[in-house]
């Protein structure tokens, strides 16, 4: 795992930083994971504000939401490397299908072990949140997220299937007690 790591709070300190992760995932064409960063970020104080604007309950007027609160994974160049999504607590769509955390690496970074890293560090953050366990789930396929899920502790628990047709497997993590 890399020690040399960190979660950082959405700054205005790292904007050229995030760009650039952001135009990293926009080249491949891919689905940008956690679904925060399609924020399209040129407008960089508001893609900011957004990111927190929801991280309480008394901040959610749209109630298909959760409270959730982001971060980024900065390596020792702070470079922004990773991003999480972390939900403080479940609603019946995230229960099935999506999850309390929702991560992704940028495409030029993977395979080098910031996945485990930025998984082990958000559940740092929800065990500080005060949940005993937490569900993560992944595309039926995605072996890497699978293991990187499995390598933090994840216990399989089934499989939902989505309106689309997409199978996503469910994990729980059960936290140690502090």
């Amino acid at each position: 795992m890399h020690q040399s790591v960190k979660l950082i709070k959405p700054s205005a300190d790292y904007k050229q930083e995030y760009i650039s992760f952001y135009e990293d995932w926009k080249s491949t064409g891919e689905d940008i994971v956690p679904w925060v960063v399609e924020k399209e970020p040129y407008d960089f104080t508001a893609m900011v504000n957004f990111l927190y604007s929801q991280d309480t309950e008394d901040k959610i007027e749209d109630h298909s939401f959760v409270p959730h609160s982001t971060y980024w994974l900065v390596n020792e160049h702070n470079r922004i490397v990773g991003a999480v999504n972390i939900r403080h607590r479940l609603n019946a769509k995230l229960l099935n299908s999506g999850g309390h955390i929702g991560y992704g690496i940028r495409p030029s970074e993977r395979r080098k072990g910031y996945a485990s890293a930025l998984l082990a560090l958000a559940l740092q953050v929800t065990q500080e949140m005060g949940l005993d366990k937490v569900l993560l789930v992944c595309d039926k396929g995605n072996v890497g997220s699978e293991r990187t899920i499995v390598k933090n502790g994840g216990r399989f628990e089934s499989e939902y299937v989505e309106e689309d047709g997409n199978v996503v497997r469910r994990f729980w993590i059960q936290l140690q007690r502090s």
